[in-house]
């Protein structure tokens, strides 16, 4: 029997189809191994997006092929760059592009010696690499937004609504098997339905997805400005089932930038839009990404931004650098931006941030969570709530507690102090 090992880079969406190809290889009989000095075949599942992003993937291809075992690359670095890596790289056994998923096993039988022929990717199947009561649920694929600087359509095509009885019934198979808490996943999940013609929206999933019997958390990721309108805002508020979370990237504040990025909406939208979920929904946490040093981002621009994040005070706020990527328009922009200019934009953003957040995480002092329990550190249990994702980019909560918990247990936790990213709660009984 083969012994496989996996190593997901980049986004929780690539972790969704990592948990796809682990489940196929494990109904077609090969054995998956956690560790990679174990394995026979080491599959490499790649992301493609930035320049930072790729080189990590090009240095973990490279340090795995250094192993000595087959390998197999696929994912978003893959999808996009298959003639060339196949050049530079020839160590590698086998390259599997996305368009080639559907036929992941035929493939993967050309390096192996299992002879099982079942090929599709199947939600049935999976394998999880989330705590054993969360999972993620992709609700669809690609991207209709065609930002300037953003390689996704190149590599995950239009945007394409899953269709709804497949995401219920997975959701039904989730809470069967003890998922209590769900995270909706695509590029731009506020989009769902809008290539439909029945009038499917979001909400109208939304709707399916709360009256689940054994789902009792739901979270949205991924939520375009524009698209987030009243009824989903006002479903989110009445419904408890879904996490007051608002993931909502916007990218910049200033017109200007946003119509050169050929993003939809401008400043005006953004501060209604901000101002009138926290008018609705009292306890919304607010998360947002911003891109600094777009080409053509002026000083006054950049400052106007400083501005902007000041008077929001987003709950939480991730940033980076504009990365010029080939075959997306904004690489050939005039006024692009020096490297050394990029990165002190970012750091001040990102030393701005800090002290709004300290400030923001404040105000959960005395508010009672209910926190699952995600590891341990030196002496403190740590967790997460409705106020920070799953995906490790929030801030933790560190919870002191007279007895012992596990991995994954449920429990009510008083905040008693803040940090820049982090807070310190107790158990409470």
């Amino acid at each position: 029997m083969n012994k496989v090992g996996l190593i997901s880079l980049g986004c929780d969406k690539n972790r969704v189809d990592s948990e796809l190809i682990l489940g196929l290889l494990s109904t077609n009989g090969y054995q998956i191994v956690s560790k990679i000095d174990q394995a026979d075949i080491i599959v490499v599942n790649t992301c493609g997006f930035i320049e930072k992003s790729k080189r990590e993937s090009i240095n973990t291809i490279l340090e795995i092929v250094s192993l000595n075992k087959k390998v197999v690359a696929t994912g978003c670095l893959v999808e996009r760059y298959l003639d060339e890596l196949k050049k530079e790289i020839p160590e590698v056994s086998l390259w599997i592009p996305i368009h080639d998923y559907k036929d992941f096993n035929k493939h993967f039988m050309t390096i192996s010696e299992n002879d099982n022929v079942m090929n599709e990717l199947d939600y049935r199947d999976r394998l999880f690499t989330t705590q054993k009561n969360t999972a993620y649920l992709r609700i669809g694929e690609g991207c209709s937004n065609h930002c300037t600087y953003c390689a996704i359509p190149l590599i995950r095509g239009e945007y394409v609504s899953r269709p709804l009885e497949d995401i219920v019934n997975e959701a039904i198979s989730l809470a069967k098997i003890g998922k209590k808490e769900i995270t909706l996943l695509e590029q731009d999940t506020s989009k769902y339905g809008s290539d439909f013609k029945d009038g499917t929206t979001l909400v109208t999933l939304l709707e399916k997805l709360v009256n689940i019997q054994g789902i009792e958390h739901i979270r949205l990721l991924y939520l375009y400005p524009d698209e987030i309108n009243d009824e989903l805002i006002d479903f989110i508020a009445k419904n408890p089932v879904i996490y007051p979370y608002f993931d909502i990237p916007i990218q910049h504040s200033e017109d200007s930038i946003l119509r050169r990025m050929n993003r939809r909406g401008d400043k005006k939208l953004l501060i209604n839009l901000m101002n009138k979920i926290r008018e609705k929904v009292p306890c919304a946490v607010l998360r947002t990404t911003i891109m600094v040093g777009f080409p053509g981002e002026s000083e006054e621009d950049y400052n106007n931004l400083l501005a902007f994040i000041k008077e929001m005070k987003f709950d939480h706020l991730g940033a980076f650098a504009y990365s010029q990527e080939e075959d997306t328009p904004s690489y050939d922009y005039p006024d692009q931006i020096p490297e050394e200019i990029k990165n002190k934009r970012l750091d001040q953003l990102m030393k701005t941030q800090q002290r709004i957040s300290y400030q923001v995480n404040k105000k959960h002092v005395g508010e009672v969570m209910d926190v699952l329990i995600t590891g341990r550190e030196d002496n403190y249990y740590v967790g997460r709530s409705y106020w920070n994702a799953p995906d490790d980019i929030d801030g933790k909560i560190y919870i002191k507690s007279d007895h012992k918990l596990a991995i994954s247990d449920e429990v009510k936790v008083k905040i008693v102090d803040s940090y820049v990213y982090d807070l310190l709660g107790e158990e409470v009984q």
